[in-house]
């Protein structure tokens, strides 16, 4: 429970699973018209956050400007990739269908995404004259099931870490949620995450808090980004360590190039969040639409800047425990294909473990589709000397659990979810 100025306790404020439709509500205040700007938009540079979500500065991007400018509205079956200042500026015109996972999924660009690179890691791997398929059938047949049950449920503990850590972050921006919730909407997230392009999940986990909770939408999305940088920041320093205590001997090639690109986005990152902590005002009052955003990015600032001071040892070590469960995982689907002579050491495992986290940052397809998999069986083969057989069967049993179990039990929670009303209700209409 929190007790944050603003926020009620940790329950939702409104109905359970969203806005109910605008023909239900009594009353509602009309949706202004395209190339108006709400009242909100009017507010002074650092006000304060909004008791509801849904209010903030218009898209700063040249096409919704130019609409906005002209009054017109988006061109018939447009559909702009949604930003998160919309989802913060009009929650009456920002309606469930645009995060609706299964029009998504019927989207060529998601089918795209995720047909492509299967079709291209399957060509791969049939073309590779040292890959047995008979061998790697064998090994999934015999594996230890008890030990794969247990890489699965070491991942699985990793969920309740994460949103207990995002509790955290939310509670220093004053935004007062229950551990079960920002759990339950980080797991639907994660699913969103498994199926559709972009890190969609993350703009989705912002939308269903805000669809549950009288938040600022652009400090919520200011602690989910700075959620992602610190583990960002957490793969590579753990990454470095696993591997300098991996190869004391002497580190490949391969492995030095991968930990400069890892350094490279953390000096990225330290950079961009220096800028952000000490020119970001600076920068927006030179924009020609810096009324527009000033209000956005003082409450995405809120966001990004949430952690306590006092917080930060918990934090660490809630990240450590979160990337230790990535590991564990592999570990025990190691163990569980029984492969002789195969010893990686909890070192090896760490490393490969979080080199394929890397990946899924890469936001092209869906969790690092065909990425993912190609950096696995690529670091155990060309790293560690596994055979290639090998190292496909380890890398298919341990995304099935990391990105297909999540799938099929996300989409479980999706359904069942009170969360997801309001978005369910919108896929459950017949197509206009």
């Amino acid at each position: 429970m929190s007790d944050e100025p603003g926020v009620t306790g940790s329950g939702p404020a409104g109905p359970v699973g969203g806005v109910p439709p605008a023909a239900e509500e009594p009353a509602a205040p009309a949706a202004p018209e395209s190339g108006t700007r709400p009242p909100e938009a009017e507010e002074p540079p650092g006000a304060s956050p909004p008791a509801a979500p849904g209010t903030g500065a218009t898209p700063p991007t040249a096409g919704t400007l130019a609409a906005a400018e002209a009054g017109a509205a988006p061109s018939a079956g447009e559909e702009p990739l949604l930003t998160v200042v919309e989802l913060e500026e009009e929650p009456q015109r920002i309606d469930a269908q645009q995060l609706s996972l299964a029009r998504r999924l019927r989207q060529p660009r998601a089918i795209l995404s995720i047909v492509i690179p299967l079709v291209l890691l399957v060509f791969i791997v049939i073309n590779v004259h040292s890959f047995d398929f008979a061998q790697l059938v064998s090994a999934l047949r015999h594996a230890n099931w008890w030990l794969l049950l247990l890489a699965f449920a070491i991942y699985y503990i990793g969920f309740p870490l994460r949103g207990y850590r995002w509790r955290v972050l939310l509670r220093g921006a004053g935004i007062g949620v229950g551990g079960r919730d920002s759990t339950e909407i980080l797991f639907i997230s994660w699913m969103a995450n498994c199926v559709v392009p972009a890190k969609l999940g993350d703009v989705y986990r912002g939308y269903l808090l805000g669809q549950n909770y009288p938040v600022s939408l652009s400090a919520t999305f200011g602690t989910i980004f700075i959620e992602r940088v610190f583990d960002l920041f957490a793969i590579v320093l753990l990454g470095l360590a696993a591997a300098y205590w991996s190869f004391r001997t002497g580190m490949p090639r391969d492995v030095q190039i991968i930990l400069v690109i890892g350094l490279v986005v953390v000096g990225v990152l330290a950079v961009g969040l220096f800028t952000l902590r000490n020119f970001g005002r600076r920068i927006i009052v030179r924009l020609p639409w810096r009324d527009r955003l000033m209000g956005f990015y003082d409450r995405f600032e809120q966001g990004v800047f949430s952690i306590d001071r006092r917080s930060l040892p918990l934090f660490g070590l809630l990240t450590f425990l979160i990337w230790s469960t990535e590991a564990w995982r592999l570990f025990f689907v190691i163990a569980a294909l029984g492969f002789s002579g195969l010893h990686l050491g909890i070192s090896g495992v760490y490393f490969v473990a979080l080199a394929a986290s890397l990946l899924t940052a890469i936001p092209l397809t869906p969790a690092g589709l065909g990425v993912v998999e190609a950096g696995i069986i690529g670091i155990l083969t060309l790293v560690y000397g596994v055979s290639f057989t090998d190292a496909t069967a380890i890398a298919l049993v341990d995304r099935a659990i990391s990105v297909l179990s999540v799938i099929i039990l996300g989409g479980v929670v999706y359904v069942l979810s009170k969360k997801t009303k309001a978005i369910r209700a919108v896929e459950a209409q017949p197509a206009t």
